[in-house]
């Protein structure tokens, strides 16, 4: 009976759950997109470029978009209304940690790939700069990929 009634979610909880669901999939899509053009160009400007802007350009604003609405969808839940002597389920520690400390390091790898394109610009190497935006971006994929193993399987 318990199964049953987690499955069950108040109407109103819908559109910040589809906000969330929304942001994680366009931060996921386009640090794949990101990662995908720069392990591909080899050294051709115009794909190092479209690996950094998708970043940029879609992958923050849906990164933003998947924290505040996950935010938004905690405090709907009344997680943070829990008695003290009940723990968070882990599954939500591990969104956490890997919305807050990925989001950290999608901040570094914008920074890194912004530092990266400014050296193509004037003509100078970025290669360094644009491989650690591409590693950045492959870990955290496997982050995402396990937050939403947590997210959906709920473990304990």
């Amino acid at each position: 009976m318990p199964e049953m009634l987690a499955a069950i979610r108040p109407g109103e909880q819908d559109f910040a759950l589809l906000l969330h669901l929304v942001g994680a999939t366009v931060v996921f899509g386009a640090l794949l997109a990101s990662a995908t053009s720069i392990l591909l160009a080899r050294g051709e400007t115009r794909l190092l470029r479209l690996g950094y802007f998708s970043l940029l350009l879609v992958g923050l604003p849906g990164l933003i978009l998947m924290r505040l609405a996950g935010q938004w969808l905690y405090n709907l839940q009344k997680w943070d209304a829990l008695p003290d002597q009940i723990e968070q389920p882990a599954w939500l520690g591990i969104g956490f940690v890997v919305a807050d400390w990925g989001g950290l390091l999608f901040l570094v790898s914008l920074a890194l790939g912004g530092v990266g394109i400014y050296r193509l610009r004037h003509g100078k190497s970025a290669t360094g700069l644009l491989t650690a935006t591409t590693l950045i971006s492959l870990v955290l994929i496997v982050a995402y990929v396990v937050a939403v193993w947590a997210m959906t399987g709920k473990p304990d």
